[in-house]
């Protein structure tokens, strides 16, 4: 299923639910940060989706992690909390989800790199080379406030 993301477009469709989503910084020893090319936009992304009835958050983003990039991880704290009503992502079946996603902090414990139905390309990133890659401007926010050490967990709503 494809997806257009609107971040603060006066022309972006209304929205009409909302799923609670999470999002995960995931660093190797050198300091690299795991990313993902996503199926869905065409743009790079941290790792992550919805949250399923049954599960804790924690959960959530320990599956989706390993789903999308074969990477198994530990969670380790939250990155942010990001609820802009303004960023909606319209989906071809006609869903139109309002953001609310949470960012946290993970760290790698074991996996080999992989893609899936999500992902058509994973890979370890310098932070340097960030700039190279075409990643949207709230998937770009929680990067560099989860590279941001000195910073406690933002609320962005």
């Amino acid at each position: 299923m494809s997806r257009i993301d609107y971040f603060h477009d006066p022309n972006a469709p209304q929205a009409n639910s909302v799923v609670p989503s999470v999002t995960a910084v995931v660093r190797d020893e050198s300091g690299n940060i795991l990313l993902i090319h996503k199926t869905d936009n065409d743009l790079w992304a941290l790792p992550g989706g919805g949250h399923d009835v049954g599960e804790s958050v924690d959960q959530t983003v320990i599956r989706k992690v390993e789903e999308e990039t074969g990477v198994a991880v530990v969670v380790e704290d939250i990155v942010g909390l990001y609820t802009d009503p303004q960023h909606v992502m319209a989906y071809d079946d006609g869903e139109v989800r309002q953001q609310f996603s949470i960012c946290f902090h993970a760290r790698p414990v074991g996996g080999t790199l992989r893609t899936s139905s999500e992902s058509k390309e994973v890979r370890w990133v310098s932070p340097t080379d960030l700039d190279k890659l075409d990643i949207h401007p709230s998937m770009r926010l929680r990067i560099e406030h989860g590279l941001d050490g000195s910073r406690t967990a933002p609320y962005i709503g």
